[in-house]
């Protein structure tokens, strides 16, 4: 994880993609079955407050949560940096009635996407493309917000992710994450081992503090950077994944030494029991980081 102002090496930069690809190209069954659903296509954590009562409500929840915290109205353009298969993106254009564009590096996710948002009847609200949510081709001032749910993780420079965030801004416009963030750097190392662990079975090159993002944010010319920690709201969802990977681990693991699942997809089940160990440990937890970009 870098914050300096340089980008990573070219070669540095393809191979992190092409893991990160190989990843959700290989775990997509995974997401799939025991994750999403067609109300939501959602690949992101669920948000638990005191009137839910189902895992897909939670997830709907997350995007209520974000919304809210954005003020997102109708007629907006918003980018969805990092969108999944688009539920997000989906939700948005079909509940708040806002134009979305969202990116992804993951070719299989932008069809997923594509087919996902025709059958929901938002095409001429909703695109998707291939893109680096670091480095767009889209113009300055494209965007009324930018929103990023758990994807910003994925990016070795987060400071290459805030700055072209801030240049696909409109003035007055807003960035809206909800992000993995570790409690402190480094950790002792058995702790730092564990969460290292996780983060290497799910393509994450590591973790910011919630002070780095703070900083960076402000760095690159934001003005009101808020970080809330919502980890006690997300923690039920956490503990959801851990007991599903813990219950299938037996069957997951004779899969794989048969040759039966690929490395990606071990660690994406190591991970998913890794991350609430971790969180247990106190070594990260789930923000909300907001930042406005200020008015002409």
């Amino acid at each position: 994880m870098r914050f300096s102002h340089s980008r990573l090496p070219h070669d540095e930069a393809a191979r992190h993609r092409d893991r990160l690809r190989a990843y959700y190209d290989e775990t997509w069954l995974d997401y799939r079955l025991l994750w999403l659903n067609r109300q939501n296509y959602a690949i992101h954590f669920g948000y638990w407050d005191e009137h839910t009562r189902s895992h897909t409500e939670a997830l709907l929840n997350m995007n209520r949560m974000l919304a809210t915290a954005l003020a997102v109205r109708p007629g907006q353009r918003i980018l969805d940096a990092g969108c999944g298969v688009g539920g997000s993106a989906i939700w948005l254009a079909k509940t708040l009635s806002v134009d979305v564009v969202g990116i992804t590096t993951v070719g299989s996710q932008v069809e997923r996407g594509r087919r996902h948002a025709r059958a929901q009847g938002v095409v001429d609200r909703v695109t998707f493309a291939q893109q680096d949510y670091t480095q767009t081709s889209f113009p300055d001032a494209s965007f009324d917000g930018v929103w990023a749910i758990e994807s910003v993780c994925h990016a070795p420079d987060k400071l290459a992710f805030l700055r072209e965030a801030r240049r696909l801004l409109r003035p007055g416009g807003q960035l809206g994450m909800i992000e993995y963030v570790r409690t402190k750097r480094p950790h002792a190392l058995a702790d730092e081992a564990l969460l290292q662990s996780w983060l290497s079975g799910w393509a994450i090159p590591d973790l910011a503090t919630g002070e780095e993002l703070c900083v960076a944010a402000k760095a690159v010319g934001f003005k009101d950077v808020r970080l809330v920690d919502i980890t006690r709201q997300v923690r039920p969802s956490l503990r959801r994944l851990f007991w599903i990977a813990t219950l299938l681990a037996p069957g997951e693991a004779a899969l794989y030494a048969l040759g039966l699942r690929s490395p990606s997809q071990h660690g994406n089940a190591r991970g998913a029991r890794d991350q609430y160990r971790a969180v247990r440990r106190g070594l990260w937890g789930e923000h909300l980081l907001t930042a406005k970009l200020g008015a002409a």
